[in-house]
């Protein structure tokens, strides 16, 4: 992580009953169905971006915060972001947070401020981020798509 970035970490309590936090069976079976690859929001947008005739690496373990996708030519990353797991609106959900609050508000606002740590890092290694939520890609995946051929099509165009 570079060092320039002087935001103080949050920090996260384990979830354990140690901690004070309690599960139940069924409840750890619900959340370990959670997918963190291959989402369908994210093969959606893959197939598209494949079909425009653009080659890609997923889930990039050179670079810092694994991008779902990069375009190494273009130095382009994009990310698919889960809308709970990474905070959208969360000003608004974070009221609504009703069990085990200690440790879901700072599980999310760590993964905000991770989110922030990574585009900055990112960006310092002359990348383009890309963001999109899970939402956007069901909603307006021709949209999505459009920013990014828009960007990559620029790139394309200055190189020649």
């Amino acid at each position: 992580m570079s060092k320039d970035y002087s935001q103080e970490r949050i920090k996260v309590p384990r979830f354990n009953e140690e901690s004070g936090f309690y599960t139940t069976p069924q409840r750890s079976k619900i959340m370990s169905k959670i997918k963190g690859k291959n989402t369908k929001p994210e093969l959606a947008f893959r197939k598209v971006l494949y079909a425009a005739g653009y080659r890609y690496r997923i889930d990039y373990k050179k670079l810092i915060g694994k991008p779902d996708i990069v375009l190494p030519k273009y130095k382009t990353v994009i990310f698919i972001d889960g809308e709970y797991w990474h905070g959208k609106n969360w000003e608004k959900r974070k009221p609504k947070v009703k069990t085990n609050r200690e440790f879901w508000i700072a599980k999310i606002e760590r993964n905000i401020q991770r989110d922030h740590e990574v585009n900055h890092e990112l960006k310092r290694l002359g990348y383009t981020v890309f963001r999109f939520w899970e939402s956007e890609i069901k909603k307006n995946l021709d949209e999505c798509l459009a920013i990014t051929l828009k960007h990559l099509q620029a790139i394309q165009m200055s190189t020649k």
